[in-house]
């Protein structure tokens, strides 16, 4: 049977502002949720290591790009955090392919290691494509396996990709429903909009989903009949308030960097959504940061335990 984020409000993270007669906008917290979340982790971790065996998490990254960096640290750290063995690879930019794929062949050999996955995207010489079918299918936690992404298509999943699995938590938790509910998503990469729309069509979630790119004619239009939108594009602040039905919720999955000289960094975060235009003619909205990145990291680690269990033969917990 395909695994399901848990049903119910249970956990759910939100603050409700009044934002006009109809509406009652709420903020869904994907870090307040993680954070109860990390506490069924804690527990599942602590249940395996007392069988003998500790959940390890293995990151692969290549160069030394900011963002990337930061974001593998928040890995590492909420892995060591709810009680997994982490280990944090880092190589340089110029690394071969040949050395490349010589330690994810190490890692798929240890014993110690349940999950592994390469921070992507990789330098151009580097083929990316060939590390992701390298590793093994029971512990590519990203489920960005050939193999893995086939078993979803199905509906008989083993892992769920992190990302689309932290929306439905996050979703699921917060008391809002899918089916039957229209939901638009705006991108179709293979990380977030293909496989979220492969999951909110099949039995169980029955959302009606629709899938625009940016060859997509009427894109506008299209997006105003979301009751639940969902932007996955990479383009800072691309949706407007005139692109969402009064209403809708949105989550925003985006992270993005934009100049801003009154910030003391230089730049500022935002997401795929214009966030003080359109959370007014929300009824729900993620905000970022804080929405749906640390669902995606909390998904991570519950792979990682979903691993520690095929390998072992383990019923699940």
């Amino acid at each position: 049977m395909p695994h399901r984020p848990a049903a119910g409000p249970r956990g759910a993270a939100r603050r409700t502002l009044r934002t006009g007669p109809d509406i009652a906008m709420k903020i869904l917290s994907g870090t307040a949720l993680a954070a109860s979340f990390e506490d069924d982790l804690k527990r599942e971790a602590a249940a395996l290591t007392g069988q003998g065996i500790r959940p390890g998490l293995a990151v692969i990254q290549v160069g030394e790009e900011p963002a990337t960096q930061v974001y593998v640290r928040s890995k590492v750290k909420t892995a060591e955090r709810v009680g997994m063995h982490s280990v944090d690879h880092k190589l340089p930019a110029t690394v071969t392919q040949a050395d490349l794929e010589a330690v994810v062949d190490r890692l798929n050999r240890a014993p110690h290691i349940n999950g592994v996955l390469c921070q992507m995207p990789l330098p151009p010489h580097l083929d990316g494509g060939r590390i992701t079918r390298l590793i093994d299918p029971l512990k590519d936690v990203d489920c960005f396996h050939p193999y893995n992404v086939g078993l979803l298509a199905l509906g008989e999943p083993r892992f769920l990709p992190c990302t689309p699995a932290g929306i439905l938590e996050l979703l699921t938790r917060s008391g809002i429903a899918v089916r039957g509910k229209h939901t638009v998503v705006l991108g179709r990469s293979n990380i977030v909009g293909r496989p979220l729309s492969i999951l909110l069509s099949q039995k169980g979630w029955d959302a009606t989903v629709t899938v625009c790119h940016s060859r997509s004619e009427g894109l506008v239009e299209l997006a105003r009949q979301a009751d639940i939108l969902v932007a996955a594009l990479g383009k800072p602040e691309f949706v407007r308030a005139e692109m969402v039905k009064p209403g809708a919720v949105v989550i925003d999955v985006g992270v993005n960097r934009v100049a801003d000289p009154t910030a003391r960094r230089g730049y500022r975060l935002c997401g795929d959504v214009h966030f003080a235009g359109v959370a007014p003619r929300t009824s729900a909205i993620t905000p970022v940061p804080g929405g749906v990145g640390p669902m995606t990291i909390a998904m991570l680690l519950r792979n990682t335990l979903v691993g520690v269990r095929l390998q072992h033969g383990l019923a699940e917990g």
